[in-house]
């Protein structure tokens, strides 16, 4: 997945869905064993969508309708299954960025990660 298709994926949800993204990032769930992959997202929402797993199911059919490699590996799940989506807790990233002392014009979220230190610190975080 590249950053612009998850930005116009994100964009076309939101219009449909009535939402309003505020700030996300994504990352891998690895494959492990006969387990697939996907994408683990975190989304704070300024305006939350009324069912999170319309939102998801949409995020998935536009990402497939942007990118013919993720559409290939969703096929019948053969590579990847289903994205998972979580609503972030109001401030998570600013909490995050703060902590990170990354607060400033200059820093931002990690928006895609190849790795899960991101979003495994984003999880503990939203869940404390």
């Amino acid at each position: 997945m590249i950053i612009e298709n998850a930005e116009e994926a994100l964009k076309l949800v939101c219009l449909k869905t009535n939402t309003e993204i505020k700030d996300y990032t994504a990352g891998p769930v690895f494959m492990k064993g006969k387990k697939k992959g996907s994408h683990e997202w975190i989304i704070e929402f300024r305006k939350s969508p009324e069912d999170l797993n319309y939102f998801t199911e949409l995020l998935d059919n536009a990402l497939k309708s942007l990118n013919s490699d993720y559409e290939a590996k969703r096929y019948n799940n053969i590579t990847l299954e289903m994205p998972k989506v979580h609503m972030a807790r109001e401030n998570l990233f600013y909490d995050w960025l703060k902590i990170n002392d990354k607060l400033g014009g200059q820093h931002k979220i990690p928006r895609l990660s190849n790795r899960r230190d991101y979003i495994e610190k984003l999880l503990r975080m939203s869940s404390s």
